[in-house]
């Protein structure tokens, strides 16, 4: 029997670039409200009912750039920017890679299937050739794709027989293919900028073509000709996406004019347009029809916008956010929410009681990395950044406008029961100091000898680790006079490595360290050295914490594991949950056990570089 079970998935949002078009695919199946995208060295697989039980793919060793369901359903093909395409199953759980090739020589930047999910064909930007066809299971080749001096941006098969194929690239060019074996046909010279986008309708009957010159273009789905432009309410910028509706009678276009349109292919009109606010983030750079009625379209900024186009406002019916980038913070919010800090300085804030999945924090965000959170006990939550700013999240209104200048770069925060936080910082001169914070005012400052690099809190206790001294340093906190004083100061965690991070648990009993090497080292309160055993990790240690309880410790590191260990037997028994965090673990935390619930065990949630959260039951040892 395992000893742990993954309960949720929240994943990441799809990774953006400015001027490149971000591919998304939605799952074939009758009924499904999945969509795939790439982010990071992840592809992640979204259900739009439910994000939580979301999955994510990372079986590839660099960034990943598009993945494309098989109209099967049964596969998966993704590719990434070494120019390698994995086709993996997506039924089993284990998503076994079924085969892997080496098709170009640089950046795939879009994938087709054939109709029969055995032909593929990718195309990108490769030294020697810009687009290769291939057969699923054995990597033959199917086919040439040739014509384009430039990148590929799209390809596209036409999904009925005689099959036909068209690439659309930087040069202007849409070259027109038929197969297989695929072989060119004719160039299509309609666009006069980058085209960055092509799509068959499902019938097979037409495919568009769309690109920075604004251009929308109705060709005739088996030679290519030329059918119509659609010029009336244009878009005012590139455009760089499009995606038929199911019953290929219907198609919407994503622009970086910030709007996305509804078009009719019939009569070649224009529906209806729904527009965005002004700004960056907003311009709109992926888009898929994901069943009869709901279209999602991507924004810069890497909110996927859910439509309903049955509805027949302007309005969104609603606006899924997630992080872009790794996270790097985290911390326990009231009741069943968790917030979750990323590398570009955005909050999240998740809902374990509902389907709702995550949402951005409101109000003036940190404009660089969330180095640290924490949680009062009045339920607010702070969080410091790389931009030297201690914030605080009003968890029902967001960032409230006020925040606090620090003199250094924050390395870690705790708070202690009255409401005041602490914040370890290390100023451009490499000395370091903790600060005492209490609405927004310094209240106490301790500037140690040592190198201050991690601080805990619980109750009235503080403790502070030293990295250079490698020593644990215990203080007394007194609110009403705002003092802090220094009541011990355990002996060194004697390991080859410094230590990097420290937590003390909620009854204020026992101190835990991390070091740099993956060694951590349990100690009491009083500083008496309980087990220096616990060796498992390969990595850095990057987080610590005890649960609610007080009788087990959770760990993870940038090895990508997190182990579950029990305070009262730390020679016994241990969890292992393996690539509980892929790419390297920054964040781990327990939940409230909730009452009548299973006893024996506890929920854990790990984070890190994939920008994913997952929620772990486990069994406690």
């Amino acid at each position: 029997m395992m000893s742990y079970t993954r309960q949720a998935l929240y994943p990441c949002n799809p990774g953006t670039e400015r001027g490149r078009s971000t591919k998304l695919s939605a799952a074939n199946v009758k009924g499904s409200d999945k969509i795939i995208y790439a982010n990071g060295r992840s592809v992640i697989v979204l259900d739009l009912r439910n994000p939580a039980s979301s999955t994510s793919f990372t079986g590839h060793a660099k960034e990943t750039t598009v993945a494309r369901f098989s109209p099967s359903g049964f596969y998966c093909a993704s590719a990434d920017v070494s120019g390698v395409v994995k086709i993996w199953d997506t039924i089993k759980e284990d998503q076994s890679v079924a085969s892997e090739y080496k098709v170009i020589s640089g950046r795939i930047n879009d994938l087709a299937w054939d109709a029969d999910s055995e032909r593929i064909i990718a195309a990108g930007d490769g030294k020697e050739k810009f687009g290769h066809a291939f057969m699923r299971s054995t990597g033959t080749s199917t086919g040439e794709i040739t014509g384009h001096s430039k990148v590929i941006n799209a390809v596209s098969i036409r999904p009925k027989r005689p099959y036909r194929a068209v690439t659309a690239g930087d040069d202007g060019l849409i070259n027109f293919h038929q197969g297989p074996p695929f072989k060119y046909v004719r160039t299509i010279r309609e666009h006069t900028k980058f085209v960055q986008d092509v799509k068959f309708s499902p019938d097979g009957e037409y495919f568009l073509s769309v690109g920075s010159d604004s251009k929308i273009v109705l060709h005739n789905g088996e030679n290519g000709a030329k059918i119509a432009d659609f010029t009336g309410s244009p878009h005012k910028g590139s455009i760089m996406a499009c995606s038929w509706s199911s019953g290929s009678d219907n198609f919407i276009t994503s622009s970086m004019d910030n709007t996305i349109k509804l078009w009719d292919a019939g009569s070649e009109k224009h529906l209806t347009t729904w527009s965005l606010d002004k700004g960056v983030p907003n311009q709109q750079v992926g888009n898929v029809w994901v069943n009869q009625s709901v279209i999602v379209s991507l924004s810069m900024g890497g909110d996927l916008n859910v439509i309903d186009v049955r509805e027949g406002n302007l309005n969104l019916t609603r606006v899924i956010q997630a992080p872009q980038k790794s996270v790097s913070s985290a911390a326990l919010g009231l009741s069943a929410t968790f917030f979750a800090g990323s590398a570009d300085g955005r909050v999240f804030q998740y809902d374990t009681a509902s389907e709702s999945g995550s949402t951005g924090v409101c109000g003036e965000s940190h404009t660089s990395l969330v180095s640290a959170m924490t949680a009062s006990a009045g339920g607010k939550v702070y969080s410091v950044g790389f931009d030297d700013k201690l914030r605080e999240v009003e968890v029902s209104s967001g960032f409230t406008p006020a925040s606090f200048s620090l003199a250094g770069q924050p390395k870690s925060l705790a708070a202690t029961a009255d409401g005041t936080i602490f914040v370890s910082q290390v100023d451009n001169s490499g000395k370091s100091k903790v600060q005492a914070v209490r609405n927004n005012q310094a209240v106490c400052t301790l500037q140690p000898t040592y190198k201050a690099i991690s601080v805990a809190a619980s109750g009235n206790t503080v403790v502070v680790g030293g990295e250079d001294d490698n020593k644990i340093h215990g203080y007394r906190w007194d609110g009403q006079t705002s003092k802090l004083t220094e009541t011990v100061v355990f002996e060194s965690i004697n390991t080859r490595g410094q230590i990097t991070t420290i937590a003390l648990s909620a009854d204020g009993g026992h101190v835990a360290a991390g070091d740099s090497v993956g060694k951590i080292v349990l100690f009491t309160a009083k500083g008496e050295k309980l087990t220096e055993k616990w060796t498992h990790h390969a990595g850095r240690i990057t987080s610590l914490s005890f649960n609610p309880e007080s009788t087990h410790l959770a760990s993870t590191s940038l090895d990508s594991h997190v182990y579950v260990y029990s305070i009262a037997s730390p020679f016994s028994k241990y969890v292992h949950v393996r690539g509980a965090a892929p790419m390297g673990g920054s964040v781990v935390f327990w939940f409230a056990n909730v009452k009548g619930g299973e006893r024996g065990t506890g929920r854990v949630a790990s984070s890190g570089a994939d920008g994913c959260v997952r929620v772990w039951k486990v069994t406690l040892p």
